[in-house]
Parts: structure tokens; C-alpha cells; sequence
């Protein structure tokens, strides 16, 4: 066995597919499931600088429909078939100030990054689990999905929502199919993306990362925890949800924020 997997891996066997898997979150889950025996494949569009990698790459743009089309096929071809599949990614680069900041365009980008590269790899690859009769489809969406920000997320929310409703309708329909289909919340992680968010909407308001730190939690209402969660703890829940000790959770949506999410669900 591989040094890097570990006693427990329980998905030995298993081919999963970590889309946006080169960074933050995405690269937190692809480490985990590789720990827990899983083959992974990971896309992004840019080449990572990981020499040692053991995980399969694909560069690709999955905004695009045809480079979908190239990521499966490559799968099918090298692997003949895919057993979970992570969802994860996303974007939140829309230019802030609310509705009258948002063209078509800046609309059109958050819907094909957020939401329609997920439908479209799914509709790609679920034949092959329906073929299988098992397979786990994991949607990450945000927090901000039902806690938009008017003057920061509002493109990007409004796609997590639809996001979630799509992940929903999807697992009912594929339930008794031998198909599970989760979607996860996130709320705040320390990746290099919220670094680079932070430190963008500090320059843009002259203060500090520190005090625009302060404020993003006042704004969400604050954290219990007191702090961002690490990438790590977000993909340990993951890993869980892919696993066979998670059998019967199906057609949830999952937060994970440290206790900031304001209601009773």
C-alpha cells in the first residue's frame, strides 16, 4: 500500500474526481481521500506545482461545456469508471457594490462557474454510477448560499442557491438508484482566496487585513469558534460523506461554519 494512505482506508479501490482540487478546500479533500485509499483525479485549469503528486490531472475549464466533455472521456478511457465525485468548484470574483455592479456578463460567469460546471459534469458522469448502481456526488456549495452579502457575494450566492436546489432535486431522483447526493456548506476558510479577498476589500477601504478580518466576522453575524476554519477540517467532513459510514445521508445540505449560521434548520 501507498505510505501515504493510512490504516483506515476504507475507500481503497474507490476513482474520485476533486474538481478545482489544485488549491485551498479542493486540495484539503484530495490529500484526505488519497489518506483513505481513493485513486483521485483532479481538474483545474492551471497546471499545479506539485512535482511529487500522485493523483491523475486534468487541465480543464469546466465553465465550458466542451472541456467537460474532455474530462469525461478521459476518465472513461483510463479508468472505465468513477464511484464519487467532488464538486468543488467555485468562484466568488465579482466586482462588489451590489446589483448595479453586476452586468450580464459578471451574471453569466458566476452562474457557469458556480452551477452549470457541476450539472454539466454530472449529467456527463452519472451515466456511469446509474450503469454501477452506486456513487457519491458531493456538491460544495457556501454558506453564503442563504446568508448573502448584498454588497460582496450577491452573483456568487445567488448560483450557491440554485446550486442547492439542483442538489436537492438531484438526490431525490437518484436515491433509489444506489446514488447519494450531499451538498456541503462551508462557511469561512483560510485559504489563499479569502487571504487574497481579505486583503483586497482592505485595500479598497483603507484599513487593515486585520480590522477587515474583524469586520467580515461582525458582518456574518459572528463565529462562535472565534476563528476561520482549516481547509483540512472541511475535508475530514468530506471524507466522511464519501465513505460507507455515511450510507444513509443523502439529499442534506451540510453546514460547516464554526457555529456562525443565524437559524434552526
Amino acid at each position: 500500500m501507498n505510505s501515504k494512505k493510512t490504516a483506515d482506508a476504507v475507500l481503497q479501490g474507490k476513482i474520485a474526481l476533486v474538481t478545482g482540487g489544485t488549491k485551498g478546500i479542493g486540495k484539503a479533500i484530495v490529500k484526505r481521500l488519497e489518506q483513505a485509499g481513493a485513486t483521485v483525479i483532479v481538474t483545474a485549469r492551471n497546471q499545479p506545482n506539485e512535482p511529487d503528486a500522485t493523483y491523475t490531472f486534468i487541465a480543464a475549464d469546466l465553465s465550458r461545456a466542451k472541456e467537460v466533455n474532455k474530462v469525461a472521456n478521459i476518465i472513461s478511457e483510463q479508468f472505465g469508471r468513477i464511484d464519487i465525485i467532488i464538486n468543488n468548484m467555485g468562484a466568488n470574483t465579482y466586482p462588489g457594490g451590489g446589483f448595479i455592479t453586476l452586468t450580464d456578463e459578471y451574471w453569466d460567469q458566476a452562474l457557469q462557474v458556480n452551477l452549470l460546471a457541476s450539472v454539466r459534469l454530472d449529467r456527463a458522469l452519472l451515466p456511469k454510477m446509474l450503469d454501477q448502481k452506486s456513487g457519491v456526488i458531493i456538491h460544495i456549495s457556501s454558506t453564503s448560499s442563504q446568508f448573502p452579502i448584498w454588497e460582496s457575494t450577491m452573483a456568487y450566492s445567488v448560483a450557491k442557491s440554485a446550486l442547492n436546489a439542483y442538489s436537492k432535486a438531484l438526490a431525490t431522483e437518484v436515491a433509489g438508484k444506489g446514488i447519494r447526493v450531499i451538498t456541503v456548506s462551508p462557511g469561512l476558510n483560510k485559504t489563499d482566496a479569502m487571504k487574497t479577498f481579505l486583503e483586497d476589500y482592505a485595500k479598497q477601504s483603507n484599513i487593515t487585513v486585520e480590522e477587515m478580518t474583524r469586520k467580515l466576522f461582525e458582518r456574518v453575524g459572528g463565529i462562535p469558534m472565534g476563528r476561520m476554519a482549516e481547509p483540512e477540517e472541511t475535508a475530514e467532513l468530506i471524507n466522511f460523506l464519501v465513505s460507507p459510514a455515511a450510507s444513509y445521508i443523502t439529499g442534506t445540505n451540510l453546514t460547516i461554519d464554526g457555529g456562525n449560521f443565524p437559524i434552526v434548520k
